[in-house]
């Protein structure tokens, strides 16, 4: 027995097309943002995953290596980088030697503040969109 799809209409078509639309450009304003403070979208990212962990300011270099998607030892290399900026510091758990947590600098704070300033208004442009396409049916 095949099953029962809903149609979907020209209009559910639009809202996915204007949320894909500002969604890229919100990843085209955050890399120009980052580029223009001297840093990579990833090094932003990485910054931002350290912050993003509640009760805590700091992350493992496998949970950023989650939140980017991205391969571990991919993550080791952005950290390095990070860590030659003066973005990041590298420090062992203390409760698990094997994980290696991930500690903001002030001068990446500094970095992460002001880009997180900027991408206020942009965040909220695209959340007004996608509540636009689940209002038009998901």
């Amino acid at each position: 027995m095949a099953s029962q799809r809903k149609s979907i209409g020209k209009q559910h078509f639009e809202a996915l097309s204007d949320f894909r639309f500002r969604l890229r450009s919100f990843l085209r304003f955050s890399e120009d943002a980052a580029r223009e403070e001297g840093i990579t979208v990833l090094q932003y990212q990485l910054m931002l995953h350290t912050q993003g962990f509640p009760g805590r300011e700091w992350a493992t270099v496998s949970e950023i290596a989650e939140r980017l998607q991205a391969q571990p030892h991919g993550v080791v290399a952005l950290v390095s980088r990070c860590e030659e900026a003066g973005l990041v510091k590298r420090k062992p758990s203390s409760t698990d030697r094997r994980q290696v947590e991930v500690h903001l600098l002030p001068a990446g704070r500094k970095k992460l503040e002001r880009l997180a300033a900027l991408h206020k208004d942009q965040v909220v442009k695209l959340a007004e969109v996608v509540a636009l396409v689940n209002k038009d049916g998901g």
